[in-house]
């Protein structure tokens, strides 16, 4: 029987483990570190719908902070003076150009992050809050008037009641126009997601294969009358699993078109449509968080769309 082996040195307490692997998480408080609020904020993303893209870039923007200030100041010395001295090192000492729209995200990182740990109670006050953002301002976008709108959806009435009768540029141009969508959602559509004959109403179900992109999903009304001018779509051409079975690039083609026979200037497309449809929400009182949700907009991607709808409907000066 061999013999039970003793330790070399049984009086040294054992090796402390290393942040983040078999120790028991501790909670957050100011005299946390950076690093170890980094995790559970992205945990806190994923729960908000964040994309992939954004966690990474705002954990990235975090990185950059942690390298700023080092792992020995606790989260509570990160005062708003110590935020803007780092946003000014990201301008003007870093040694390479910040790109105004990195900035921009970079300073609304800070401003996500902190609110989630004074909202949360790790922090008595949101040292971000008072960080001045120098957004960068993209072009307007140039949705369609509601004379151009109704140009549109005449133009292709013609084309459903002409002598060869085609249903598809209405449709398509009716749905876009009600309700918002996105191109890749509209190519996603299933018949089995249309429900036409419902007693509260037709509606559409906009769904998504990823798990990553199912806090998206969302049920949307459809107007009763683009319910007839849908069955005769059906009827003509007769679609098996999708509502659309043509390539992106073709229904493209089908906006275009129609846009030219409508006379309107400048290209119809898909996304154009998207901001007449949130344009005509807006200005007719949809109530903002209920117009992010038709939209399947995260908190963060509706603050710039937000912006520019109130650009969009200010009055003339």
């Amino acid at each position: 029987m061999a013999a039970r082996q003793l330790p070399l040195f049984p009086d040294l307490p054992p090796p402390e483990e290393p942040p983040g692997e078999e120790a028991e998480p501790q909670p957050l408080s100011p005299r946390s570190p950076l690093w170890a609020a980094m995790e559970p904020f992205d945990a806190y993303m994923v729960r908000q719908g964040f994309t992939e893209n954004t966690r990474k870039s705002f954990l990235g923007d975090l990185k950059r902070l942690r390298e700023y200030v080092g792992d020995a100041r606790p989260l509570g010395d990160l005062s708003t003076e110590v935020l803007n001295q780092f946003l000014d090192y990201l301008l003007y000492r870093r040694g390479r150009p910040c790109r105004p729209k990195t900035y921009a995200r970079r300073v609304t990182t800070l401003k996500v992050f902190f609110r989630w740990l004074y909202e949360t109670g790790v922090l008595p006050r949101d040292p971000a809050a008072p960080l001045i953002q120098r957004s960068v301002r993209a072009p307007l976008p140039r949705p369609l008037t509601d004379e151009e709108v109704g140009r549109l959806l005449a133009a292709a009435r013609e084309q459903m009641a002409g002598k060869e009768p085609d249903p598809r540029p209405y449709v398509l141009a009716a749905l876009l126009v009600h309700t918002g969508i996105k191109k890749g959602e509209c190519i996603g559509i299933r018949l089995a997601d249309l429900d036409l004959s419902a007693r509260e109403g037709p509606s559409v179900f906009i769904r998504y294969d990823s798990p990553r992109q199912q806090h998206k999903e969302r049920r949307l009304a459809l107007p009763a009358s683009l319910v007839p001018a849908i069955q005769a779509y059906l009827d003509r051409y007769q679609p098996q699993e999708f509502l659309f079975p043509w390539t992106a690039r073709n229904l493209e083609y089908v906006l275009r078109d129609l846009g030219r026979r409508a006379g309107i200037q400048g290209s119809v497309s898909f996304d154009r449509l998207r901001w007449t449809a949130a344009l005509r929400d807006w200005k007719a009182g949809m109530e903002p968080d209920r117009l992010r949700r038709k939209l399947g907009l995260s908190e963060i991607a509706w603050q710039e769309v937000e912006e520019k709808l109130q650009r969009l409907s200010e009055p003339p000066l």
